[in-house]
């Protein structure tokens, strides 16, 4: 009976967790460039002599979803989509704990130093963080190519080269910030082949439709997991009962 009641439990931890995991997706529908979790689950033998007919349920919520998000046109000269596969690279963390991660959101501003920033982390190019000089215009080209138009002149002059990567989704994972960063840790190289759009953001990739069915989904598993722990508990009562009388 008991292996039983470690099906049930475990199936309704899983459950517990996966909400969890749609739950942060639907309240990140809004949020530009975020990538959607997946919750993803595989049976986990529990270990010592006399258990091999019981297994627990195992969940890992780090895999993420490469579709793309819907993008919309705003204009802004720093506004910057991804066309396509492929990712903004910038800087995490602080001196020597700092390393690379990756991102689809692109609303980038700057600081009074000049330096382009994402929210408060500085955006990588070719060759480290980008710091533009004084301007009066800036242009992003669709290879991620940076020019800015100087005070009292003509003509635009790039600058800096946005770092754009192309790695394989399953070969990343989120950090605790909820950007992407590599499993293995090293930094990716950059890939010619990514494309951006300027003047445009790109959404999050999270259905809210399919957030809610799912969640609701869920909650009926939930259910019926209690269901069977209270048939387990009855079956094990009525088992006690017969081994009194």
């Amino acid at each position: 009976m008991d292996a039983l009641v470690y099906t049930v439990m475990s199936g309704a931890e899983r459950v517990m967790r996966a909400q969890q995991v749609h739950a942060n997706n639907l309240a990140n529908v809004e949020t530009a460039g975020f990538r959607a979790n997946i919750e993803q689950s595989n049976a986990r033998a529990v270990e010592g002599y006399g258990y091999a007919a019981r297994h627990l349920n195992q969940l890992s919520a780090d895999v993420v979803s490469a579709r793309e998000g819907a993008q919309r046109e705003t204009g802004r000269e720093l506004d910057v989509a991804i066309q396509g596969e492929g990712l903004f690279a910038v800087q995490y963390g602080q001196g020597n704990e700092s390393s690379e991660a990756y991102t689809r959101s692109g609303n980038f501003t700057l600081d009074a130093e000049g330096n382009l920033l994402l929210g408060r982390l500085p955006v990588l190019g070719e060759g480290g963080p980008i710091n533009l000089p004084p301007h009066s215009k800036v242009e992003i080209t669709a290879d991620g190519v940076i020019s800015v138009q100087a005070p009292g002149q003509a003509e635009l002059q790039p600058v800096d080269r946005l770092k754009l990567v192309k790695p394989a989704f399953n070969q990343l994972t989120k950090n605790e910030a909820g950007l992407l960063v590599a499993r293995d840790g090293t930094p990716q190289a950059s890939d010619a082949t990514v494309k951006v759009g300027a003047g445009r953001l790109e959404a999050s990739n999270v259905s809210a439709v399919e957030e809610m069915i799912t969640t609701m989904s869920l909650a009926r598993d939930f259910e019926m997991q209690m269901r069977l722990f209270k048939a387990a508990d009855g079956m094990a009562e009525q088992g006690n009962r017969l081994m009194r009388d």
